[in-house]
């Protein structure tokens, strides 16, 4: 059996812990606790989620701020219910009910700090949204206005869309589909990010002596 304080002490990743994926705004104001039905399979997906796209911007960007996680169905279905900016709990998209049977699907609404300075003076959300494309395994990516926000998703087979409520708002790729902008023309958009990064682990780091 689970308690709440193992739960959240699970380390999903190198830099990730299931703690700061339970935060949660609405059940804070409303009083509905966010727990897992089934927090092994909550666990297994926060888990890809973490190593397959998380960790990867962290070691190349820095910080990735989390500004929602996972949500229980409880939880969820009271957001869709009261217009909270919430899918249904059958939406199949719905990424952040990460242990739905038969839904093998996690995501996070996260934002990057070193690109957001960049997105409020003036930068593409696109060029971020290309970067992920052409180095992550990203399901989706869908962007926001307030901090150049978005949600990231993970599934075992990815269907690699875009969309955006970002002037050009709507869908930038669409599963199955090419991309519009060449490759040429992508690397061009973010020519100045850092390049993919893996820190050293902690293994491997040389020893600190006094």
């Amino acid at each position: 059996m689970w308690s709440l304080e193992t739960l959240g002490r699970v380390r999903l990743s190198r830099y990730f812990y299931m703690r700061e994926f339970l935060y949660s705004e609405i059940g804070n104001i409303h009083g509905i606790p966010n727990i897992p039905e089934d927090p092994d399979r909550a666990i297994a997906h926060g888990r890809s989620l973490c190593t397959q796209l998380l960790d990867p911007l962290e070691e190349t960007f820095g910080r990735v701020a989390v500004r929602s996680g996972y949500r229980s169905p409880t939880l969820n279905r009271f957001g869709n219910k009261n217009k909270l900016n919430c899918a249904r709990n059958d939406n199949p998209i719905e990424c952040h009910i990460w242990d739905r049977p038969g839904s093998p699907i996690a995501g996070a609404s996260i934002a990057i700090p070193w690109f957001t300075d960049q997105y409020e003076r003036g930068r593409d959300w696109r060029d971020l949204a290309w970067w992920i494309h052409d180095h992550l395994p990203y399901s989706e990516q869908w962007f926001f206005p307030k901090l150049a926000a978005f949600n990231i998703t993970w599934e075992p087979v990815p269907r690699r869309t875009i969309s955006s409520y970002i002037t050009p708002r709507g869908k930038l790729l669409a599963a199955g589909m090419e991309p519009v902008e060449p490759p040429e023309q992508r690397r061009a958009r973010y020519h100045d990010f850092p390049q993919l990064s893996g820190l050293p682990s902690p293994s491997t780091l040389p020893r600190w002596r006094g």
